[in-house]
This record gives structure tokens, C-alpha cells and sequence, in this order.
């Protein structure tokens, strides 16, 4: 008994790092909303403001790592393709289009609902994997936080358009889908590969939209600092290294637990929109921000703690 509690106390460390990971990645991800309406708004389109972080992000990737190129299989290959799809091309289409029509706040914090598509989509999947209450009370929590934040913007007097929202919630859905899919490559490749054969198949399935593109920004609007500055923010950290660090966090932790800290991305977007894009919180707003980090931290005790007993 003593050298079970001793492995687990070891485990610790390694433990903790995925947690830091995948908090580094969601306050990245909260913040590339509001970096990526201001590209929105100097004049990029919803396709652009995907396509230039994502060349740079792939080519610094590929620079790194590129001594192999192929999975181990056709059926890997396409499964590379269909995670390119749902967290690249389809995913950031739908999000970055949502946010062209309804506020910042609200495209970020609909898409924070892909741990509750993700725990829902794993039960279903995987019969015997079990879904322990805590986790479902806590998402429960947090999703009562979420619907107040969404509700901030109802109090704070501000006109959306319902599409801008059912795009996020498509978003969302691709997300959790994706968060499956990764489960199964994390088995079997490094979190390197993953990344950059995603990266890649989210171009590669992006050149349709492309094609049918009807103008592009000149080299006047990329040239703004606050233009190229974004757009390497959002290659540099919103992509590469927080990819990176969310396949280590799903890895190690898996993809129900790692999900839990999308939860957080609302309240990282909440904050960040109202300081640079002026809109505005209420009290609903933090009500909101509190449930949701408490929701968070109630389903990771109350499951811990069930499995300390």
C-alpha cells in the first residue's frame, strides 16, 4: 500500500506540467478571439485570418520536425485529415465567421462548451469508460456559468445576430469531435506529428475556400504593426505552441479532464474584450466567470476524491 502511495506521489510532477500546459493553451485560445477580430476588422477575411497564421505556424513546424512524413496507415492518414478538418479549416471557418456576427464574448464562450459535447460524445463511444458524477456536476456548474456570461451581453444592451452564435455552437460540436480523435493518435504518435500532420491537412482542406475567395488584403493592411502582430501572436502562440501543449495535456490527463479548461477560455475572453474592445461586463458577467471556474474545480476534486476512496 505504501508503494502505491509512493508511485502516485512521483506521478505528481508530470501530472502537474499537463495541467500547466493546458492552461497556457486555453488562455491563449482566449485571447486569439479578440486578436482575431481585429484582424476582422483592418479588412482580413475569415479565411485569411486562418490561412496566414497557419502557413507560418506549419512551416516553423515543419523546419522542426521533418524527418518523417507518412502515419502508419491510409486509415491514420485520413484520420489526420478529418482532425486538419474539425480543428483547422471547418473549426476556425465557422468560429472566425461567428465572430463577424455576434460579440467576441459570446463566440468564445459558446465554443467553451466542447467538454460537455466531449464527455457526452465519450460515453457514448466508449461503453466502458465511465463518466464519474463529479465530472458531471462540475460541467453542470460551468455550463450555468456560461449561460450568464451569455446572458451578460442580453443586460449590457448589445443587438447579436443568432447566426454568429449557431456557428460557435457548430464550432464547438467540431471541437469535441476533434478531442476524440485525438485520443486515438496520441496512442500511437508524438505530440510533434500530430501537430504538424493537423496543421497541414488544415490547409490542404482550406485551398477550396480559397479558390473562391473574392479578394484579398495588400500588402499595405499586413504591413500595419497591429496587423503582422496578431497574426504572429496568433501563429506563434495561439497555434503552434498551444497545439502542442493541448496534445500533451490530452495525452496525459485525457480528453474529458483536459477539456475541463476550455471552461476557463470564456473568462480569459470576458477580460481581454472588455480592456481592448471596450465590451462590456456586468455583474451577470462574473456571476457567470465564478461558476464556471468553480464548476472546473468542483468536478476535479469530487472525482479525485471519489478515486482516493
Amino acid at each position: 500500500m505504501a508503494r502505491g502511495v509512493q508511485r502516485t506521489s512521483k506521478n505528481r510532477p508530470s501530472t502537474l506540467w499537463y495541467h500547466i500546459g493546458a492552461s497556457f493553451a486555453v488562455i491563449a485560445w482566449g485571447l486569439s478571439f479578440v486578436s482575431t477580430k481585429i484582424l476582422l476588422d483592418a479588412g482580413l477575411s475569415t479565411l485569411e485570418a486562418y490561412v496566414y497564421r497557419f502557413i507560418i505556424a506549419y512551416l516553423i513546424i515543419l523546419a522542426i520536425f521533418h524527418k518523417r512524413l507518412w502515419s502508419h496507415s491510409l486509415r491514420d492518414e485520413m484520420m489526420f485529415l478529418l482532425c486538419g478538418m474539425l480543428s483547422g479549416s471547418v473549426y476556425f471557418m465557422l468560429e472566425n465567421t461567428g465572430l463577424e456576427y455576434t460579440l467576441v464574448s459570446n463566440v468564445s464562450l459558446l465554443t467553451s462548451t466542447s467538454p460537455l459535447l466531449t464527455t457526452l460524445l465519450v460515453g457514448i463511444l466508449y461503453k466502458g469508460e465511465r463518466i464519474t458524477g463529479g465530472t458531471i456536476l462540475g460541467s453542470i456548474v460551468a455550463l450555468t456559468g456560461v449561460a450568464c456570461v451569455i446572458f451578460n451581453t442580453s443586460f449590457s444592451g448589445f443587438q447579436v445576430n443568432p447566426l454568429g452564435d449557431c456557428l460557435a455552437l457548430l464550432a464547438s460540436l467540431c471541437w469535441a469531435l476533434y478531442a476524440i480523435l485525438l485520443r486515438r493518435l496520441t496512442a500511437h504518435y508524438s505530440v510533434w506529428f500530430i501537430t504538424r500532420k493537423t496543421f497541414f491537412y488544415g490547409l490542404l482542406s482550406s485551398l477550396p475556400f480559397l479558390a473562391m475567395e473574392p479578394h484579398f488584403v495588400g500588402f499595405k493592411v499586413l504591413a500595419e504593426p497591429a496587423v503582422w502582430g496578431n497574426i504572429i501572436f496568433l501563429a506563434l502562440y495561439a497555434s503552434l505552441i498551444a497545439f502542442i501543449l493541448w496534445a500533451q495535456a490530452n495525452k496525459g490527463l485525457g480528453s474529458v479532464k483536459a477539456g475541463n479548461y476550455m471552461y476557463f477560455q470564456p473568462v480569459i475572453t470576458l477580460i481581454a474584450s472588455a480592456i481592448l474592445l471596450g465590451e462590456a461586463i456586468t455583474v451577470v458577467g462574473v456571476t457567470g466567470c465564478a461558476l464556471i471556474i468553480a464548476g472546473v474545480w468542483m468536478g476535479d476534486w469530487l472525482t479525485r476524491r471519489n478515486a482516493a476512496k
